[in-house]
């Protein structure tokens, strides 16, 4: 299993997913199949979320392990600052170092179900370049990813203190950024031009959500306050009582979308894939990417 910083040392230009830990034993079922033809398209790593307020923690390293063993690919476990101490994260890392996860993405979190802002515990962190630094101390060896957002984390201030506390994460130890979804290209190529006159030169890797249902999208959209063109808004409305229809809208924007962002030079292309891989796999195929088994 690779470490992030091998992986971009590696090749140009890599493929990653992102799931999520389902709630059911059915959910687990659907991944699992899932799982089955995503390890196929061979990714630098799966990487697994890590639920609000820390609620999914010990399936994160569960599932996590099975992306190692059961489908022998790397993977990458999401780590939060949220409801725990300094010595709780260090626990946690230890378990995840032990189970032989060598990349963390390290995040700051979202407040946990009912709280509307982020509060540090007593004797915890409270903020993601902490976490990075922490991991980076004690833990050297292992890969660490950030997040980076193209139109700006809701929470900052400005552009400027954004990319400012991005740099810090970075300063601090980070191997790569993955930045939040977006769906309008030029908001990533000015954050990376942005982000690269501060000084940073780790990979900034585009993250990209296919469209599989309108409705879904708009709820996500919403939630990330994320720009959304107005013209492939008008078709997916068109197409509201046709869900096929409404993927095949989603996938031909994608192919066109990625195919873009590789022309001009992102270091890879990191799918939030939903837990669902016919839309990933259909616009690898049309990026021609081929499945290697």
């Amino acid at each position: 299993m690779r470490c992030l910083q091998d992986v971009f040392a590696a090749t140009p230009f890599v493929v990653s997913f992102e799931i999520f830990p389902p709630k059911t034993e059915q959910g687990d079922e659907s991944l699992f199949a899932n799982l089955d033809r995503l390890a196929a398209r061979s990714p630098a790593f799966i990487s697994c979320t890590y639920g609000a307020g820390g609620s999914t923690r010990a399936r994160t390293l569960e599932l996590c392990r099975l992306i190692q063993t059961r489908w022998s690919q790397t993977a990458t476990a999401h780590f939060t600052c949220v409801g725990s101490t300094r010595d709780e994260l260090l626990e946690w890392l230890s378990q995840a170092h032990e189970a032989g996860i060598g990349n963390i993405m390290a995040l700051r979190g979202d407040p946990p179900s009912g709280e509307t802002t982020f509060q540090k515990v007593q004797g915890g962190l409270g903020y993601a370049n902490e976490l990075v630094a922490l991991i980076r101390e004690q833990f050297p060896e292992m890969g660490i990813g950030v997040a980076g957002y193209p139109e700006k984390h809701p929470e900052a201030e400005s552009e400027q203190v954004d990319l400012a506390n991005l740099k810090r994460k970075v300063d601090s130890g980070a191997n790569a950024v993955f930045t939040q979804l977006f769906y309008v290209n030029d908001h990533y190529f000015r954050f990376r031009d942005r982000a690269r006159g501060l000084g940073i030169e780790k990979p900034i890797v585009p993250g990209i959500m296919p469209i599989t249902e309108f409705s879904r999208i708009q709820r996500i959209v919403s939630m990330c306050k994320t720009d959304f063109p107005n013209d492939l808004a008008a078709k997916l409305e068109a197409a509201q009582d046709d869900r096929e229809a409404q993927f095949e809208i989603g996938v031909d924007y994608a192919v066109q979308q990625c195919q873009q962002l590789i022309d001009q030079g992102a270091p890879g292309i990191h799918f939030y894939v939903l837990n669902k891989s016919e839309a990933c796999e259909r616009i690898l195929d049309g990026l021609q990417i081929p499945a290697t088994s």
